[in-house]
């Protein structure tokens, strides 16, 4: 149940009704309704500003289409009010049935409240973290990681069929690197003297059990070839266990991907999916010979002063066209890029999401255009930048153990302060956004610690739930009994405030898939909480309001039916942001 949606739909009937009597222009587009929650609980339960959407069009003053539209409303059952307000709100109370049905459809659908309002299974492909298989993800990598992992389910939730891919570089002179600092450490295993790691190469400890697994799986053979001969055997089996590493990493934070594509796969098995790719641009005249520019304020690593092939970037919004073929032949990262997301509408995907860091900014106009030329602007393709996170503890700059090398281990944060912290607090901030990461805060209990807020809310619902069935043993307190309470009694102030914040949930799920926003998600279950807390207080304070009464079995279980939905919709949340919803905590 959707109220939200519900009362868009009975404000889009009545301006069609309001059409067809000739009351509003025959001609009139009519675009969706937008009702929202007014910041002043004085103003009703929800206003619509269509009145003042459509003057213009409809060459009436906002408030005459507004008294028109409310004319149509109050004859509605679930309506108490309607009223015209400002240049042209209206605002409507709903009667207390409203509320109580949103209840009891909360108690009655569980885990699907709020659930598929957006889709019926949709294909979207979401690429996150597609980190460099050179070592384990640092804490950069993690909030895009979560971001992306927390984007997926909120689509799900949505009713999007998603898959969740990683984009493996394993091809380009990174890896060879890599493949390199193995063989060193291969050499070392072998008990040779290596002396400190060589500039260029990658010096974390995390190789050193790479190259023992290589000396015991070939022995010294690999020190008899040549370069050429052990390169491709040494790149192949460090970046196995670099991406088993990837792996685990991301399943400390229980983050897992249905997909795996490699880059080196676009050119191998004599398929070479790059010429492919460019031959359809070239079909199409988007591709020709020609020279550019060299970028003002910085290199450019695919520019060069000569010839080459270049794509017409600039028909499809980019700042400049793009090379995808060096003078000597060689295909440049982009037409790589271009190949691999052609690969993705080959495969049936026509909505598309990618995860950048901040560092790839400038690459998110070349990319937008390779997709809408390549489907001819009929798929829709977003692209999330998240940005950097400082790590504090108590308020001062943070440095932490480094086993990488170089820089801080996604791994270090997890098992510093646990998997929800970090999931919940790389969301609590809009991902454009830089974070501060303080690990003394985020494990301190106290409503400053968002996850702990939320949390603690959701345990405190469970040992209502659980005491009532100690404390009144003959009273039926099963679902089906609470969606049957007489929730008449729930009238206080603070108890209403909890009902209208749970009425928000589907239309803040809805509104977070839609942006791709999932900390939406975040701050929407922290005000719950503290709704829910709120309520909880004012019991303290006046007795007849606490949720369990001991002579009083019908307001008891109308308590118990708003405590079992505040439980249910921040499960569903947390659940979401891919949090834990505890039962009980410490």
């Amino acid at each position: 149940m959707n109220i939200f949606a519900d009362i868009e739909a009975k404000v889009k009937a009545a301006l069609e009704a309001l059409k067809s009597e000739g009351k509003l222009p025959a001609d009139l587009m009519i675009p969706p309704p937008q009702a929202d929650a007014p910041r002043d609980p004085s103003h009703g339960d929800v206003a619509i500003n269509s009145a003042m959407v459509l003057a213009k069009a409809a060459r009436m003053k906002p408030r005459d289409i507004a008294e028109l539209i409310k004319g149509k409303l109050e004859g509605d059952n679930g309506i108490a009010k309607a009223e015209v307000a400002g240049p042209g709100f209206i605002n409507i109370t709903f009667t207390p049935q409203v509320w109580h049905a949103l209840l009891r459809a909360i108690v009655t659908q569980g885990g699907t409240f709020g659930a598929g309002g957006l889709s019926k299974g949709e294909k979207v492909n979401l690429e996150y973290v597609s980190a460099n298989p050179t070592g384990p993800m640092h804490v950069g990598h993690c909030r895009g990681a979560v971001f992306g992992d927390a984007l997926a389910n909120l689509l799900m939730f949505a009713g999007y069929d998603v898959t969740r891919e990683y984009y493996i570089n394993d091809a380009g002179g990174q890896v060879n690197v890599l493949a390199e600092s193995a063989f060193l450490r291969y050499r070392e295993a072998l008990g040779e003297d290596i002396g400190p790691i060589p500039e260029g190469l990658y010096p974390g400890d995390y190789l050193v059990s790479v190259g023992q697994a290589l000396a015991k799986d070939h022995g010294s053979s690999l020190l008899n070839m040549p370069q050429e001969r052990w390169l491709p055997v040494v790149r192949a089996f460090a970046i196995d266990r670099m991406m088993d590493m990837i792996r685990d990493d991301l399943a400390a934070l229980n983050i897992r991907h249905d997909v795996f594509f490699s880059e080196a796969s676009l050119t191998q098995a004599g398929a070479d999916k790059i010429k492919a790719a460019l031959d359809v641009l070239r079909a199409k005249g988007l591709v020709y010979e020609g020279r550019l520019e060299k970028p003002k304020g910085h290199d450019d690593e695919e520019w060069e002063d000569r010839e080459q092939t270049l794509f017409k970037s600039t028909a499809f919004g980019d700042d400049e066209d793009r090379a995808i073929q060096k003078s000597d032949g060689s295909y440049t990262y982009f037409a790589g890029d271009i190949a691999y997301h052609w690969d993705k509408l080959q495969r049936g995907f026509l909505h598309l999401i990618n995860v950048f860091g901040a560092d790839h900014i400038g690459y998110i106009s070349r990319m937008k255009s390779a997709v809408a030329a390549l489907s001819d602007n009929k798929a829709d393709f977003d692209i999330k930048v998240v940005s950097l996170v400082k790590l504090f503890k108590n308020g001062e700059p943070f440095k932490m153990s480094k086993r990488a090398g170089t820089f801080v281990t996604l791994r270090d944060v997890v098992d510093e302060v646990g998997r929800d912290p970090v999931r919940f607090m790389m969301l609590y901030r809009k991902n454009q956004e830089e974070l501060d990461f303080d690990f003394a805060k985020v494990t301190e209990q106290s409503k400053d610690n968002p996850v702990f807020y939320v949390q603690y809310a959701h345990a405190r619902a469970a040992s209502v739930l659980r005491n009532v069935k100690e404390q009144m043993p003959d009273l039926d307190t099963s679902m089906e009994a609470l969606a049957k309470a007489d929730l008449s009694v729930l009238a206080d102030p603070a108890e209403m405030d909890l009902i209208r914040k749970l009425a928000e949930f589907p239309v803040k799920l809805d509104g977070a898939a839609v942006a791709h926003e999932p900390h939406r998600v975040a701050f929407y279950l922290y005000d719950l909480a503290s709704a829910f807390h709120g309520l909880w207080t004012r019991g303290n304070d006046s007795p007849h309001l606490r949720f369990i009464q001991l002579n009083d079995g019908v307001a008891t279980r109308a308590r118990l039916a708003l405590v079992a939905a505040t439980k249910q919709v921040i499960n569903s949340g947390l659940k979401v942001l891919g949090v834990e919803a505890p039962d009980a905590m410490r």
